[in-house]
């Protein structure tokens, strides 16, 4: 491959050669540490950042991604400084309302999951406006996480489970992994194939605990305001050389694939 921008090779990755994979979430992690780099306010790192959230949304789109999940902002994140925490919410407010021509433009439908009654009122509401106007969109899904956790969404699910028993309205014996995934904060969504996360951290901090147990995950060195179009398709071509076992062994795959 021939060398791209910041030293990370570029990538010879084509969705025509290539089958891509149907959801891809992504870790978008670094923008504090970019900025604090530059010696710029943190909030400048998001600014940053969210340049590189319509890069991708819209090479997605372009090579036939179905689904793409986006970490953008976790119950942890509420206990930043307040400061912060303000400022990110009106950044997220902005790019709702400026991001609404390109998602219509290219057929994407916005949803949202989290804990979004935590959400700002204005930010609530601006949020619905938008999930509103694309919801007829079928070109690409596009999932935000906000105000999201993992082990919030199962607990989540498990309550509502209780309750039915509770009520007499479930059986427990009637509880399988089916079941349990309707309960999520979108059943309708399949699972992630691949994981990326930026800014070369091994973690997934709580995002998508149940359905990430079979995703690929690639792990960029790129902070995510600087993660590039050559970058994100390093990755991709990263996942399409992964062979996905699924706990069977490699002749059980070319048995099955027959």
């Amino acid at each position: 491959m021939n060398g791209g921008s910041n030293g990370v090779p570029r990538s010879n990755f084509t969705s025509a050669a290539t089958p891509v994979p149907r959801h891809v979430a992504i870790i978008m992690d670094g923008n504090g540490r970019w900025a604090r780099a530059r010696h710029l306010p943190r909030v400048e790192g998001h600014r940053r950042g969210a340049k590189t959230v319509r890069m991708v949304v819209e090479e997605s789109r372009r090579l036939g991604i179905r689904y793409l999940t986006l970490f953008a902002f976790s119950t942890e994140n509420w206990n930043r400084p307040p400061t912060e925490v303000a400022a990110l919410m009106q950044l997220f407010k902005r790019y709702l309302e400026s991001e609404m021509d390109l998602l219509l433009k290219n057929q994407i439908r916005l949803r949202a999951i989290g804990d979004l009654a935590r959400l700002p009122q204005d930010v609530q509401e601006s949020l619905a406006q938008c999930q509103a106007a694309t919801a007829d969109q079928r070109g690409m899904d596009l999932i935000l996480a906000v105000s999201y956790g993992g082990r919030e969404e199962i607990a989540s699910a498990a309550r509502r489970l209780a309750h039915a028993v509770q009520k007499g309205e479930l059986d427990p014996s009637q509880i399988d992994i089916n079941l349990f995934s309707g309960q999520l904060y979108g059943p309708d969504i399949p699972d992630p194939d691949l994981l990326i996360r930026t800014s070369d951290e091994c973690r997934i901090s709580n995002f998508l605990l149940w359905q990430l147990a079979y995703a690929e995950i690639v792990v960029s060195p790129v902070f995510w305001p600087e993660f590039s179009k050559d970058e994100y398709l390093r990755c991709l071509e990263r996942f399409s050389s992964r062979i996905r076992r699924f706990g069977l062994t490699d002749e059980q795959l070319a048995e099955f694939r027959q």
